[in-house]
């Protein structure tokens, strides 16, 4: 500073002092005062209150979600028992059925047993066990032929023909009897069988299952000729059934085959 030309030193302290006293009339706020902090504190508490409730909903749905699952869960196991049970259960009815049918099987070996030894007596054909009906015989005789037992079934339906010759089912036992030969590979004597369902019983329903079965032994016998011969008059005096489809079917194999 000057004063009337001559220059003046002032102190640094005095400097501040001034000043000092020049803002007398302003008034310093204090920092934990400040608004704009203010306003960031009460957002962080908001924020933070936010954020608990979030976790805590996060936490509901998670304990809602495991409820769930251990519902889900115990219905699973519940359905499991259940269909452990069945199965245990259907295991049981499928013995108990195999038990019926072994006793019903060896009933009817016992019946071919007993035809068989009162045979001798009766001029050495079978005779029907003791109050059985011609259903009851046929069923038996035919039960072994699905059986495979192809020999017991021939003589059965064979003693059937003798025992019942007027029986509805007379027709159908030749058939099941030549059946059983052709089964066992005895042709010749199927074919025979055979050739009496189209003789003896002409209006039966057998009658083209039996032609058709002709065209097959001869066939098996490599009489081609006639076996051609035959499964065509199936086709032609049986159409629209299937023993002409398979008769054709049979046909197309041995032009294939170039017999």
């Amino acid at each position: 500073m000057f004063r009337q030309g001559v220059p003046v030193t002032i102190n640094k302290p005095v400097l501040v002092l001034a000043a000092l006293l020049t803002c007398g009339g302003c008034t310093l706020t204090p920092p934990v005062e400040d608004p704009v902090l203010l306003k960031l504190d009460e957002l962080e508490r908001r924020l933070q209150n936010i954020e608990r409730i979030v976790d805590n909903q996060s936490l509901v749905q998670l304990t809602q979600q495991v409820s769930s699952l251990q519902r889900r869960s115990d219905e699973l196991q519940g359905r499991a028992e259940i269909l452990e049970y069945d199965a245990s259960d259907t295991a049981q009815r499928q013995r108990q059925l195999y038990a019926d049918l072994d006793e019903r099987i060896r009933g009817l070996e016992s019946s071919l047993r007993e035809f068989s030894t009162s045979s001798a007596q009766n001029g050495g054909t079978l005779s029907p066990a003791h109050g059985s009906s011609d259903r009851d015989n046929y069923q038996a005789a035919f039960e072994l032929l699905k059986e495979e037992r192809y020999d017991m079934a021939a003589a059965a339906f064979g003693q059937f023909l003798v025992t019942f010759p007027d029986s509805d089912l007379a027709d159908n036992a030749q058939y099941w009897l030549a059946e059983s030969y052709y089964a066992a590979k005895q042709f010749e004597r199927a074919l025979a069988g055979f050739q009496i369902v189209i003789t003896d019983y002409p209006r039966s329903r057998k009658v083209p299952d039996a032609l058709l079965k002709i065209g097959y032994c001869n066939y098996s016998l490599e009489r081609w000729g006639e076996a051609r011969a035959t499964l065509s008059r199936v086709q032609t005096d049986y159409p629209e059934t299937t023993a002409a489809r398979l008769a054709g079917q049979y046909l197309k194999r041995m032009d294939a085959e170039g017999v």
